[in-house]
């Protein structure tokens, strides 16, 4: 049985897409590049529609998968994730990752190399805290085995960098009191203890050393 095309009209809300109608009814919606090639006056064959149903359906996820990667990258597994929550099946989950990785969108092992530059320069924690964060995403421990070989992390520089950076709330506690919020930030950041426990000695130093100097002004 097929039906015949007897209206194409552009969405009021969105003019990406076009309202099809058939026999005089309307019959469904596509994405503008999906329908470039209807015309009022074609017949339609059911499995026609399907096709073009199924081809909607994997343009629509396409798009909201670049609307998703618009913020910041993602890895495979977030992507798989984000799709099923959105209501896409398996199948076509899978064929919009297949595709995203052709186009360059996803790369787990660049994500990977991101991510720990990002933590490194921004917001400084210890290699088990990354770690643990990027199986969390799905990415395969050899990337991550890799990748942290590769950066070369100090972790007791890393722990320096993110204790400088909280420091100031605590210069005015005493020592103890000191050490017990300052470690704690760091433990919480996936630094080992004995990393802490180092740092925590420079860390008292250079403030009091600090706070010493601006008395003698």
């Amino acid at each position: 049985m097929e039906n015949v095309i007897t209206a194409i009209e552009a969405q009021k809300r969105n003019r990406q897409r076009v309202n099809v109608s058939l026999d005089g009814e309307f019959a469904f919606s596509l994405d503008r590049l999906t329908a470039a090639w209807l015309k009022p006056g074609r017949k339609l064959t059911a499995e026609e529609i399907n096709r073009l149903q199924e081809q909607d359906d994997a343009e629509s996820a396409h798009t909201r998968a670049l609307h998703f990667l618009s913020f910041r990258s993602r890895s495979v597994q977030e992507m798989r994730d984000y799709l099923t929550r959105k209501g896409c099946s398996p199948e076509l989950s899978s064929a919009v990752l297949v595709r995203l990785e052709e186009e360059g969108y996803l790369n787990d092992t660049r994500f990977c190399r991101e991510w720990v530059e990002n933590r490194n320069a921004f917001r400084p924690r210890g290699v088990s805290l990354i770690k643990a964060e990027l199986r969390q995403k799905g990415i395969a421990n050899e990337t991550i085995e890799s990748t942290l070989a590769q950066a070369d992390l100090q972790e007791s520089e890393l722990a320096l960098k993110a204790a400088r950076r909280v420091a100031g709330r605590y210069t005015a506690l005493p020592q103890e009191t000191f050490r017990l919020r300052l470690g704690a930030f760091l433990q919480r950041r996936g630094f080992s203890y004995g990393v802490v426990s180092s740092v925590l000695n420079h860390i008292w130093n250079e403030t009091q050393n600090s706070t010493h100097g601006q008395d003698t002004l």
